[in-house]
């Protein structure tokens, strides 16, 4: 029996797809596609948005190949296309509002335990304004820096931080009320 690197099929692949072969190029969405839509779902709420989001996203990856130049994680270079699609989208809809807050302040992180399943975390996101949700999501999620997100969204960096601030609290917030809720407090 043969072993074959997996890095060099992958490339291999990556080739093909650049050159247009189709089978290539679906096997590439075949095997990336699940992961990148849960990206696009963390930023677009509604799941078909967030597909018609992934799908040209997609189209972006294939048209733009021959640009990936091997030297890093293909697939953090296909999350990286899909993050700004997602930053596009929700501009072009008007659906991020930031608020100019410079006083911002850290909240300290509550560690007590959680309960609460994937599904039940995306929704308490969800629930967020977009402009908190987006920085949440590139700070928290994507491991962005401030100075990045403030580039990446056109905003300050002291915006930025600012509406991570304030998208931990509104959090902290809901998770009380929801625990409080399940204690029989409120």
């Amino acid at each position: 029996m043969k072993v074959i690197n997996l890095h060099q099929n992958e490339k291999k692949l990556i080739l093909q797809a650049a050159e247009n072969n189709r089978q290539a190029q679906q096997q590439l969405y075949s095997k990336f596609s699940p992961k990148m839509l849960g990206i696009c779902r963390q930023y677009v709420k509604d799941l078909h948005q967030a597909e018609d989001v992934m799908i040209t996203a997609f189209m972006k990856v294939f048209a733009n190949l021959k640009n990936f130049e091997h030297k890093g994680s293909f697939e953090g270079w296909i999350r990286r296309i899909m993050v700004n699609e997602c930053i596009s989208f929700l501009r072009s809809n008007k659906k991020l509002q930031y608020t100019e807050d410079e006083n911002f302040f850290e909240e300290s992180h509550n560690n007590t335990e959680s309960h609460f399943n994937v599904e039940e975390i995306q929704l308490l996101i969800d629930s967020l304004p977009d402009g908190y949700k987006m920085v949440f999501n590139l700070y928290c999620i994507e491991g962005f820096k401030h100075q990045e997100i403030a580039k990446m969204l056109s905003i300050s960096e002291g915006t930025s931080k600012s509406q991570l601030s304030h998208a931990r609290k509104l959090l902290q917030q809901q998770i009380n009320k929801i625990k409080n809720f399940q204690n029989g407090t409120e």
